[in-house]
């Protein structure tokens, strides 16, 4: 098993500098990362210094709230694919989730979706700690019925991460033939294979290098 093709090495934190910025790409280019994670503002740029290699640029659409309207996230999603941009994982209004209007939960999902087009990875970030058991199947569905490619756990913003348990919830409802993406707290070599046999498809960590390395990780998200 190559690890790290299972990571999206991340860095989402509101104080991300360019150094830190350049720090990740040169990680990712040195042991082959699945993608590098960024927020909008870092995607041309990482775009322009991926060029030619097999590393992926993936950035975030409605972070880390998921409260903007939908035409925000439409346009979020159409600037970041100009830009470079060939994943993108958006955070679902859990507001309108947990107030049952699924529709709108639907919609924004499927606007998302349709912005991305045909060639472009979308993951649906569900925010796993906010929600009930109830409430994660109903999330997971709802992904899946507006054709995206990945449920994803967290933001790693809102006080939780990714368990074990929330894993193997999603891939039961998904089933087997969509993605699944543990990210929040996977810190370590043991996290991270714990994770894939849930389930997960793809990890999001900001400690990939400890991760490959068999190193605990400071935080990941």
């Amino acid at each position: 098993m190559d690890l790290a093709t299972y990571i999206d090495h991340t860095q989402l934190k509101p104080e991300t500098t360019e150094e830190k910025i350049k720090q990740i790409v040169s990680e990712a280019k040195t042991h082959g990362f699945a993608s590098v994670c960024v927020n909008p503002y870092w995607v041309s740029y990482c775009h322009k210094h991926l060029n030619g290699t097999d590393v992926k640029v993936c950035t975030v659409i409605g972070f880390p709230l998921g409260a903007t309207t939908t035409k925000v996230k439409e346009f979020e999603t159409k600037q970041a694919i100009q830009d470079g941009a060939s994943e993108v994982d958006m955070v679902i209004n859990v507001g309108a989730l947990k107030s049952g209007d699924d529709q709108t939960v639907l919609h924004d999902i499927r606007a998302v979706v349709e912005a991305a087009g045909e060639n472009i990875l979308t993951k649906v970030i569900i925010e796993t700690s906010l929600l009930t058991e109830d409430e994660k199947v109903l999330a997971c569905k709802l992904a899946k019925q507006a054709g995206a490619d990945f449920v994803k756990t967290s933001t790693g913003f809102s006080g939780g991460g990714a368990t074990v348990e929330d894993i193997k919830l999603m891939r039961e409802t998904v089933g087997p033939d969509m993605g699944v993406k543990a990210s929040g707290g996977v810190r370590s070599l043991e996290d991270t294979k714990a994770m894939i046999d849930a389930g997960a498809t793809r990890i999001g960590a900001s400690a990939g290098v400890d991760i490959i390395a068999g190193n605990t990780g400071n935080d990941a998200y």
